[in-house]
């Protein structure tokens, strides 16, 4: 009975010492597998923080790129901020003196646009003066006119009465014959109003040579002109009308405003012109 108990005894040692074995087996399994989850967690984690670690030294290099290339844009902006500033302070000095400028040349165009006004004014005056001389000398000369002996020409304020040499000359003569100074005589009161202008007695002749006994006096046609042109304007002269503005001028044949190759034509070169011109 005693030696059943033991065997129960003993075999119920031996199930609880196997059960026991099994469980320790059972938890060491688990303890390996724990332990191997861990290790590849472990490596999972390693290769991670590799990267991460990798990551963020990349991240340093461009945040210190950054950073420098942040220094430089900032130093370019003052940069340009002092270059736009100077630029602007140039702008608004340049802005000022155009300003300025055109301030004196608005000034300066009023002042020419006034001065051509007076000139237009004067002009217009002077104009009017010698269409009035104009039409005086047309009223005191009108037979001689009508009878082709004197022409009166005004052109762009110019005048100019043109005699034939014939009605104040003889032939060959420098002397003004007293029919001539009666012709002269009608143009007096009216030169003698002429303030503003220069009066010139031009001497012309035809291209016919002086030959003779008369080179004596004459030598050339030069001579004769001037001859001519000295005696109207002494006569002039001796009638009142101030010496500062006549002067006289030979020009012999050398501006013919006729053929020559006619008796008509002569008689047309062979002429004194009283012209009115401006003052110098």
């Amino acid at each position: 009975m005693i030696k059943r108990y033991t065997c129960i005894l003993i075999s119920g040692l031996c199930l609880l010492s196997l059960n026991g074995c099994l469980v320790k087996e059972s938890t060491y399994l688990q303890k390996v597998e724990q332990a191997d989850t861990l290790t590849k967690n472990l490596d999972d984690l390693q290769q991670r923080y590799a990267k991460l670690s990798s990551d963020n030294a990349s991240l340093k290099v461009a945040f210190e790129k950054l950073t420098a290339e942040a220094a430089g844009l900032t130093a370019d902006k003052k940069g340009l901020e002092d270059l736009l500033k100077a630029k602007s302070d140039t702008l608004s000095k340049n802005i000022t003196e155009l300003r300025q400028k055109v301030s004196d040349l608005e000034n300066e165009n009023k002042k020419l646009r006034d001065t051509i006004a007076e000139i237009q004014r004067v002009k217009e005056e002077k104009v009017k003066e010698v269409s009035g001389t104009y039409e005086q000398l047309l009223a005191n000369m009108k037979n001689e006119i009508a009878q082709g002996q004197v022409t009166i020409s005004e052109l762009k304020g110019k005048l100019t009465v043109n005699m034939e040499a014939a009605i104040l000359f003889d032939s060959g003569k420098a002397d003004v014959k007293p029919d001539g100074l009666s012709i002269l005589m009608k143009m007096v009161d009216t030169l003698k109003a002429v303030r503003d202008k220069s009066i010139r007695i031009e001497g012309h002749t035809d291209n016919v040579q002086i030959v003779g006994g008369l080179t004596r006096t004459f030598p050339t046609n030069w001579e004769l002109s001037a001859a001519r042109a000295i005696n109207v304007t002494r006569y002039l002269q001796q009638q009142g009308i101030d010496p500062a503005n006549l002067s006289a001028a030979a020009f012999a044949e050398h501006k013919p405003v006729a053929d020559n190759s006619t008796k008509e034509g002569k008689a047309k070169n062979r002429r004194i012109e009283i012209t009115l011109v401006g003052k110098e």
